[in-house]
């Protein structure tokens, strides 16, 4: 194994294996941390974790369980992975995690980057952009979870981290790698533990990633990791996202509120096909396990007789002021948990009717439903949009599907999603 990634939750961990794959890595990602050695000749392996928004000791704890493993199996570079969105909050986890990786390695510096142009994610002096606007206009300032009101990452990152943050800028960047290299030198004498790296363009990356090919811990987005595989001396190669064909019902479970999760929704409802919604402001906070039991039985029930026509949509996605509402009434964290339940019930439900192809949106809700599917570890295929790749789990949770963080994919992103794998699985 060359490169061993830890991701903070399973639709980033798809994104990060699928910029790998697209740039010539055969890659295979974990759910969780695996319990035997690693029995398949890869060139890196992604443990993807439920971490980004759970307490940070608990974060840590398992992060480090994650590097103890990657490190026996021969692991020569770590690679921590965080969202684009550089989703976090002024506690954590992005900085005690990445602290937690440095001590553990005796890593005295690195970098960290959520940069993602491919998905309109970009860094300039610092400052976070999504789009065309800064991070904290574009939508995340209202994320239920980790809502985030500062763009600027060397502020963000300082108030996680006991280590000295500083910033590679994009005039370094223009430089070339060996400014970059100097930079680093000048940056370590300085006493910075820890430093930002502006990126706007793929080029930036991928002159960003020979600078790194001797760093112990890389912390980053997706992004970065198209500049990685060629310090190994690989290409693209078709061959590394190869999937077997595809079978059984399709279904697409959605539990984001993002807004392009909820276009998505929307498109898809509006093309006249089937879909069912979780109403959980009709849920009180006593009676909430029996009401959300008779919803999962209702929707599983409702979907039943539609599967053998085409694909059905079960969600939960909804707009900022209902979500408010929600958890107004029910508490965010508890509000949150109880629907990731209720998807993950449905999930379960679904698959015992033949499903075998699903697309899930949101990283929280497919954490929750990959769980419940009982998958330990998926083959990365090819891409369907920046950052969304289709994938196939084996063994007998065996099927296809396509892990997409809330904020990814265009607005028709579902029913071109299930209408491409009918096309590359062979």
């Amino acid at each position: 194994m060359k490169l061993g990634c830890i991701a903070d939750d399973f639709t980033g961990a798809t994104d990060l294996a699928n910029n790998l794959v697209r740039s010539g890595m055969r890659v295979i990602q974990t759910l969780g941390v695996p319990k035997a050695p690693l029995s398949t000749d890869v060139d890196a392996v992604v443990v993807a974790l439920k971490s980004r928004t759970m307490p940070a000791p608990d974060a840590i704890a398992q992060s480090l369980e994650a590097l103890k493993w990657l490190k026996s199996q021969g692991a020569e570079q770590i690679y921590f992975k965080y969202c684009s969105t550089f989703d976090s909050t002024p506690d954590g986890n992005i900085g005690p995690v990445t602290e937690a990786l440095m001590d553990a390695l005796h890593c005295k510096f690195t970098i960290a980057t959520p940069a993602f142009p491919d998905n309109g994610r970009t860094v300039f002096k610092g400052y976070l952009f999504a789009g065309a606007v800064l991070l904290n206009e574009s939508g995340m300032q209202n994320h239920p979870l980790t809502p985030m009101t500062d763009a600027n990452l060397v502020r963000v990152m300082q108030a996680q981290t006991k280590r000295k943050v500083g910033l590679i800028d994009h005039t370094i960047i223009a430089l070339g790698t060996q400014a970059i290299e100097e930079k680093i030198k000048q940056l370590e004498s300085e006493g910075v533990g820890v430093a930002i790296v502006d990126a706007t363009s793929n080029k930036d990356l991928k002159t960003l990633g020979p600078a790194l090919k001797n760093m112990a811990l890389v912390t980053a987005g997706s992004g970065v990791a198209i500049g990685l595989p060629s310090n190994w001396g690989l290409k693209a190669s078709p061959l590394s996202a190869a999937l077997p064909k595809a079978q059984g019902y399709q279904a697409i479970v959605s539990g984001s509120c993002s807004l392009a999760t909820q276009a998505q929704v929307a498109h898809y409802k509006s093309s006249g096909l089937p879909s069912w919604s979780f109403q959980a402001l009709s849920w009180s906070e006593q009676d909430a396990p029996a009401q959300i039991k008779a919803d999962v039985a209702k929707a599983i029930a409702w979907a039943q007789p539609l599967l053998a026509k085409g694909p059905v949509l079960i969600y939960a996605t909804t707009d900022a002021e209902t979500l408010h509402q929600v958890q107004a009434k029910l508490g965010r964290e508890q509000a949150g948990a109880w629907m990731e339940s209720a998807l993950a019930q449905v999930t379960l439900g679904l698959q015992k009717l033949g499903v075998k192809q699903w697309v899930i949106a949101g990283g929280e809700t497919s954490g929750a439903c990959v769980q419940a599917l009982n998958i330990s570890q998926m083959q990365i295929g090819p891409q369907i949009d920046p950052g969304v790749p289709w994938c196939f789990a084996s063994g007998h949770s065996a099927g296809h599907l396509a892990l997409k963080s809330g904020n990814f994919g265009t607005p028709d992103f579902f029913t071109k999603a299930l209408k491409m794998l009918a096309e590359v699985s062979v």
